[in-house]
């Protein structure tokens, strides 16, 4: 009789080879045929199935947009933005040892386009780390006495030349987004609010409060800083008199004395959004567990770093991250304040607060407290977590059972997470399931083709993250590689 082989995927052939074709089985027994599109990409960080049925994707390191034939691989430059930056690449050295210069997390990130690209509304829209503001590099990375590693951020609009296969005129949104080496969030989503299109950018709290940015004062629970939000911008300007102005919506839920792009504050790292049926969806990083799945509402509060996955109490008595001091074991840097009890912190914070409507692995406190107090002695130690780094809505009928499901991909565990809305679409319903699993890929990124049959999943170049994690010398099956998923059937019952 057939049954479920594992929670996970089940690769019927090996994954040695990166070219040919292979076949993998999902929890219900959904067959794909696994293919690389595209490899040796500098990090692909976005991927984008554009109206025009090409692949749009950004390389992070390489600061390379590009267009990819699906079908083909063949892949043209649309925009080098190499020269666009004040800093050099880290990574030149052959192998998997990496020079430890001043690079920001991510680098070149987000792009979407506008829906009507086809039709009299070219647009792109990217964001980019383009100015590195300083830092004390000592040969361990980027640090001033766990003071931070400051960059700047910019977001731009692009127009397509069609005829020229080229990004061309562009027009900056903003160019003073906070950046840094750590949670600069960096995703990109143009979505409707009351028919009107608008681009939400989600940026992290900067790594604040953890690692080398230890010191760095964390301003998610502050509307007056960028850090820790999802901003909102509009597509073209307003009619306002001061440029900048003209791209921040006057309607924006913060604007009081001047304009302010901040649509929701109190996040940690988002890294990914996505749009269906009226909402927006958001996947976020937790701190050492309860990564999060949120639905995005104008002006709503979403707890970091004063509640941490659900308004449960598992982190009440200690905080959302900390830096080890070297020189004193058994302290440590954060300017990360104490969660004494996060039932009253979301009881303070008032109507405006937001659980999110899913959180992962929420561990208990007393193991949370033991994380803790060895990150303090300045050990190394991991923890159950996903690291979602995008999301997207599963809207076709094309894969029997998925419609109406969010997937995500991840970093930390190689999978593909797939979570099934309820009928409302504002929390989940059955059995968390896992796809698609490598024992050292990190998912950055995922694209569904329009007939709903193809799903096109980004592969980080490296193993290189932050934290404990950072620099595991293993290898994914494929480095820098677009890989496509495309479904067939679902497996016969015997």
């Amino acid at each position: 009789m057939w049954r479920i082989l594992s929670a996970f995927l089940f690769l019927v052939n090996s994954c040695d080879s990166k070219k040919e074709p292979e076949t993998v089985v999902g929890p219900k027994g959904e067959i794909f045929i696994r293919r690389v599109v595209a490899d040796q990409l500098s990090d692909p960080w976005e991927i984008k199935y554009g109206p025009d049925n090409y692949l749009w994707v950004t390389e992070a390191k390489g600061y390379r947009v590009s267009r990819i034939n699906p079908s083909d691989g063949k892949r043209k430059v649309l925009l080098d933005l190499n020269n666009a930056k004040n800093f050099t690449r880290y990574d030149q050295e052959k192998g998997d040892k990496e020079k430890k210069k001043p690079w920001p997390q991510g680098g070149l990130m987000g792009l979407d386009i506008h829906p009507q690209l086809l039709n009299r509304k070219p647009y792109v829209y990217l964001s980019y780390v383009y100015n590195f503001k300083g830092a004390k590099v000592d040969g361990k990375g980027c640090e001033d006495k766990f003071g931070g590693c400051f960059f700047t951020t910019r977001i731009v609009r692009y127009s397509y030349d069609a005829k020229g296969d080229t990004l061309v005129d562009p027009q900056v949104l903003c160019d003073t987004v906070p950046g840094s080496s750590d949670h600069n969030g960096g995703r990109l989503l143009v979505a409707p609010v009351a028919d009107r299109y608008y681009v939400f950018y989600a940026i992290g709290e900067m790594g604040s409060g953890q690692f080398d940015n230890g010191g760095r004062p964390n301003h998610a629970q502050d509307i007056n800083f960028y850090e820790g939000k999802i901003l909102r911008f509009n597509t073209e300007p307003d009619s306002d008199a001061n440029t900048f102005d003209q791209w921040v919506p006057n309607d924006n839920p913060f604007n009081n004395q001047k304009q302010n792009a901040v649509w929701t504050l109190g996040h940690r790292n988002p890294q990914g959004l996505a749009y269906h049926g009226g909402k927006i969806y958001a996947a976020e990083h937790g701190p050492y567990s309860d990564d999060e799945v949120n639905v995005i509402e104008k002006g709503k509060n979403y707890g970091h770093p004063l509640i941490e996955g659900y308004s449960d109490g598992n982190y009440n008595g200690l905080a959302a991250g900390a830096s080890a001091n070297k020189e004193l074991p058994g302290t440590w840097h954060t300017s990360y304040p104490a969660i004494v009890n996060e039932q009253a912190n979301s009881a303070a914070i008032g109507a405006d607060y937001r659980n999110p409507i899913k959180s992962f692995y929420p561990t208990p406190n007393s193991t949370l407290q033991n994380v803790l107090s060895k990150t303090r002695e300045g050990e190394k130690i991991d923890w159950v977590s996903e690291a979602p780094s995008s999301i997207q809505v599963y809207s076709s009928s094309a894969i029997p059972g998925w419609q109406n499901s969010l997937l995500l991909p991840t970093l930390k565990t190689g999978q593909l997470i797939r979570l099934q809305l309820n009928n409302k679409g504002d929390g989940i319903t059955g059995d968390t399931l896992m796809y698609f699993k490598e024992e050292v890929a990190r998912y950055r990124d995922i694209a569904l083709a329009p007939d709903g049959r193809k799903i096109y999943l980004a592969v980080d170049s490296s193993a290189r993250s932050s934290g404990p994690t950072e620099g595991k010398p293993k290898k994914s099956f494929c480095r820098g590689c677009i890989v496509e998923f495309s479904f067939r059937q679902v497996q016969s019952k015997q």
